[in-house]
């Protein structure tokens, strides 16, 4: 069976954004601290460098694949960077992270970034535009549902 959808690779971002906000979702309806941005942001971010990977893998040299060792030296990187933007606490005896958008938020920044890099513009710019919805229209979406409970 082929699982296989052709589609442009915004429609890709679109669909993977789409997905992993559904999860975020949840994730906000059962009160967690990762919720529809945070979701979604990560799911557009992976499928960005799989996007980058894949325009520059046929370009870069199969015996020198420098510049595939330099995306995922970023991605590692970012993710480390990240890691430290997320910020451990108790508050009213539970555990509770905080910086989790944030993290999410610097990884994507890094893969438009690499687009850009890649000479890839137009799929950076739509990447920031969807990003910046993620960062306004989901957040008051998740206030909303949040303020309902």
């Amino acid at each position: 069976m082929n699982f296989l959808i052709q589609t442009d690779p915004l429609g890709y971002l679109v669909i993977a954004l789409i997905l992993g906000s559904i999860l975020g979702l949840e994730r906000t309806l059962a009160r967690k601290d990762a919720g529809v941005r945070t979701y979604g942001l990560v799911s557009m971010g992976a499928c960005l460098f799989v996007t980058l990977a894949q325009f520059i893998g046929p370009v870069a040299d199969t015996s020198s694949p420098g510049q595939l060792y330099v995306l995922q030296g970023l991605i590692m990187g970012i993710g480390f960077i990240g890691g430290g933007a997320i910020l451990h606490g108790r508050e009213h005896n539970h555990e509770h992270a905080s910086g989790l958008t944030t993290a999410a938020g610097l990884w994507i920044a890094a893969g438009i970034g690499a687009a850009v890099g890649y000479g890839l513009v137009k799929l950076a710019v739509f990447t920031t535009l969807t990003t910046l919805i993620v960062f306004t229209l989901f957040w008051f979406i998740e206030h909303k549902l949040v303020d309902r409970k």
